[in-house]
């Protein structure tokens, strides 16, 4: 087996560039995955391991290979690399490098009566795990990111997202792209906006049905407003007229939950 104990090998240089620069990601075709349970929520997605790297003072070899395909490699890392290459303050003693998908819509596989969240350009890596945790705690049936602002490997989502980022199928695109594709998939549009909306609650959500998010700060652009079947909105009785992202769709995607249980 394979061992490196210096922060300086060239190969651990390469992975701290993987995890910093989004380029390197793309160019490369992989991501680093840090966590028992994310490494687990990947391979249950579909995602494939290429090499895992564990520190032997903090997980067992033996634990290693209860994660891992017989194909996979193994390099044992001292504590002071994993230390170097760990985001958490509460480590686990293992990481991965995993094969990224390319998230196409034409790759969603969608059920008749399909649930969807679509956020538009979502920026903060909090604000996109939020919105991918809420996602798995409802089984909606798809995630799509309209004009996506940040790469989805970037590694604070997949913290942030403790792991949901692999949980539900997931798709990137253009927002012209993404309505197209809703349209041609007969699946009904509703923007959560201020302009010409109706109160969210009075909507029916039982048929195929796209909820659709924007930005906290400039909202969705004409073009989702446009295409919407409804327009829709949360009524709020404070001092302020817009709330976190990833909260205004959690009450959207549980009220059509609701509604599909009655």
């Amino acid at each position: 087996m394979k061992q490196i104990s210096s922060v300086q090998n060239p190969f651990i240089k390469s992975l701290l560039q993987l995890q910093d620069k989004a380029k390197n990601r793309k160019q490369s075709g992989t991501f680093l995955i840090e966590g028992q349970r994310e490494i687990m929520l990947a391979q249950k997605g579909g995602y494939r391991l290429i090499t895992v790297l564990f520190s032997p003072e903090i997980i067992s070899l033996s634990a290693v290979h209860e994660l891992t395909e017989p194909d996979t490699e193994i390099i044992e890392i001292s504590k002071e690399v994993y230390q170097k290459l760990a985001y958490r303050d509460t480590t686990e003693g293992i990481l991965a490098i995993a094969e990224s998908k390319p998230l196409l819509l034409s790759d969603l596989k969608l059920r008749k009566n399909s649930l969807i969240l679509v956020a538009e350009a979502p920026e903060k890596p909090g604000n996109i795990g939020a919105l991918l945790r809420t996602a798995d705690a409802a089984n909606l049936d798809a995630v799509i990111i309209a004009n996506p602002k940040s790469d989805l490997y970037n590694p604070n989502i997949i913290r942030s997202s403790v792991g949901c980022l692999f949980t539900r199928p997931i798709a990137t695109g253009s927002t012209e792209d993404v309505i197209a594709y809703l349209k041609a998939q007969e699946i009904a549009i509703y923007c959560a906006t201020l302009q010409d909306s109706t109160h969210y609650h009075t909507q029916d959500y039982t048929g195929a049905t796209a909820l659709v998010v924007g930005t906290e700060a400039t909202g969705l652009t004409e073009a989702w407003r446009t295409a919407s079947k409804q327009n829709i909105i949360i009524p709020m009785e404070g001092e302020i007229d817009s709330m976190n992202v990833s909260v205004a769709a959690a009450i959207l995607i549980f009220e059509a939950k609701r509604q599909r249980l009655t």
